[in-house]
């Protein structure tokens, strides 16, 4: 095993442009995702100007603006933020399985990463857990999965 090469992404050169697609719903969830995903970027270098965030009512309508900004090409990766939590009625099952669906149809198709931190929890109190407290911040872990991927692309393209 010494002898194979390993390439794998790094964080300390994080030039690039990233887009925050977050939804409002949940919101108190999801301000704490942005909150942890802004300041890992910036505490990895990444400045102001190189940051933009776009709001969409829901986790279905990520998707969508994450692929406009795909296709449009004006950023290096993508984080997408949201909090989907189970209720009583099957929405939840169609919310998680296309928002994930669709946000890797669109990282495949034009060949950018899309971090998915979208939570998809069973209980509020399980999201809050991931969005800071517990178990971590899940924006922190996506915009961290978006600089180690933007790196690595760079290595090998």
């Amino acid at each position: 095993m010494n002898d194979i090469e390993n390439i794998e992404g790094e964080f300390t050169n994080t030039s690039g442009r990233y887009a925050i697609v977050a939804s409002r719903f949940n919101g108190h969830i999801v301000e704490a995702l942005i909150n942890g995903a802004v300041d890992a970027l910036k505490r990895h270098g990444v400045i102001d100007a190189d940051i933009q965030l776009y709001r969409v009512p829901g986790a279905l309508e990520i998707p969508l603006i994450a692929e406009k900004l795909a296709g449009a090409g004006q950023h290096d990766a993508i984080i997408a933020l949201g909090a989907v939590i189970r209720g009583d009625t099957p929405h939840f099952d169609i919310v998680a399985r296309e928002s994930a669906s669709g946000l890797s149809t669109s990282m495949m198709r034009h060949n950018i990463p899309i971090s998915n931190g979208i939570l998809t929890t069973n209980t509020i109190e399980q999201a809050v857990e991931r969005a800071g407290t517990k178990a971590g911040n899940k924006g922190t872990e996506a915009a961290l999965g978006a600089i180690e991927m933007i790196s690595l692309l760079k290595k090998i393209s």
